[in-house]
């Protein structure tokens, strides 16, 4: 019996090493992933040719020596549906975060704004799509994400293992000495995605336009902290896949280049939710005609149109929160009301096909082919790049593999 019961045991190996050398022995751009850290970094309002100004120079290394691009935004080009465009490969339109500031019929009574945190953490606006860290969570992957727009959320009942809740004032070196911090922890503990927000160079966009000197200081300031990032990766001895976009771009804007409300519609048509580089519209019950006869006239420097007729590029207008009425002047034109203050400095949200929306990509480390240029693409397609790079089965998505097939070493 003792022969026999070692005569099974050598079948069963033997079974066991041939099914073993029929698998296909992994790639070296696989082995190098599985054990790389992967970084998602997003600069605010980081304009594609901010890169040309000559004062990032850590950016500017990394874009050297990795793949190096521009990506459109998705439409609406705002900060949080872009940021959310980028880790579900989602648009807006079907990820349902179509603008900073919306409502929904299905959560009746509360606007949601960035400004509202009860509403920013509840999981309802944000359950539409499925970002790249429950992905990751699922599969057994730690992640850790600072300051990206739905990671205060519980979204599908999970959220990152390591989370902050947004604070402005937290300077950019101390947000690198965080998520380096988490990095210090225990390896059982340690993250291997990790998003990093920052948003001083939008900030300063708004208020200075984006050709100003306090823009290229703001975007030096950043790339500083982009240094100490990667410098305190090497001193670990850490490898990382870093993964460095925006959200956007930022135009110019000024006073003599207004639309004002109170000239295209009066007050008892209805009400404006958003304004400035679009305006969202709800006409009041029973002034619909009214409305739309006002609004969607031929306008100089504006077009509006019902939500069902948004032209087919914008990828937008089926979603239950977007509004009856969408206008959208020309890039660098604003709407407004004579109560608000004049436009002045930059703004987005204009057209995404505009030059001045596009927004800035670098792909690094060992799993990117290096000094290579990648074709404009859409921003969701950073969304299946992640996946590739956490070896993760992607959600469904409206993303392609044009990063993929551009950005990593063949």
């Amino acid at each position: 019996m003792s022969l026999i019961r070692n005569i099974f045991a050598a079948l069963a190996m033997l079974l066991v090493l041939a099914a073993c050398a029929q698998l296909p022995a992994k790639s070296e751009l696989e082995r190098q992933s599985d054990a790389a850290l992967v970084v998602l970094v997003s600069i605010d309002g980081f304009r594609a040719d901010y890169l040309d100004l000559g004062v990032t120079p850590n950016l500017s290394r990394l874009a050297k020596t990795g793949a190096h691009g521009a990506i459109r935004p998705s439409f609406p080009t705002k900060t949080f549906p872009n940021h959310y465009s980028l880790v579900t490969g989602l648009r807006p339109d079907r990820h349902g975060i179509i603008d900073n500031n919306m409502i929904d019929p299905e959560i009746p009574d509360v606007a949601f704004a960035l400004s509202n945190r009860a509403a920013v953490r509840d999981a309802r606006w944000w359950n539409d799509g499925t970002p790249i860290w429950v992905s990751a969570e699922r599969a057994g992957i730690r992640s850790a994400t600072l300051f990206w727009p739905g990671s205060e959320a519980t979204i599908h009942g999970v959220r990152p293992s390591q989370w902050l809740s947004f604070r402005q004032s937290m300077s950019a070196t101390a947000r690198v000495e965080q998520v380096l911090a988490w990095l210090d922890g225990p390896a059982a503990t340690r993250p291997r995605l990790i998003t990093l927000y920052f948003d001083e160079v939008d900030t300063v966009g708004h208020f200075f336009g984006p050709d100003s000197l306090q823009v290229a200081e703001a975007a030096a300031r950043t790339d500083m902290a982009i240094g100490q990032l990667t410098e305190g990766l090497k001193a670990r001895g850490l490898k990382a896949n870093l993964i460095v976009t925006a959200d956007h771009g930022m135009a110019a804007v000024a006073p003599d280049r207004v639309i004002y409300l109170e000239d295209l519609a009066s007050a008892d048509l209805g009400r404006s939710l958003a304004l400035g580089a679009f305006m969202t519209y709800y006409p009041a019950p029973g002034r619909e005609v009214q409305a739309e006869a006002a609004l969607l006239a031929p306008h100089p420097h504006m077009t509006c149109w019902r939500k069902g007729e948004i032209p087919a590029r914008y990828h937008f207008g089926t979603h239950r929160r977007v509004s009856p009425i969408f206008c959208l002047p020309q890039t660098g034109w604003e709407i407004t009301t004579r109560a608000r203050r004049p436009p002045k400095g930059g703004n987005h949200g204009f057209d995404p096909y505009s030059p001045e929306m596009a927004a800035i990509f670098i792909g690094h480390g060992p799993a990117f082919a290096r000094g290579r240029a990648t074709p404009l693409t859409d921003n969701v397609d950073v969304y299946p790049l992640l996946a590739r790079l956490l070896g993760v089965e992607p959600e469904a998505n409206d993303g392609g593999e044009t990063l993929i097939n551009s950005a990593l070493r063949r």
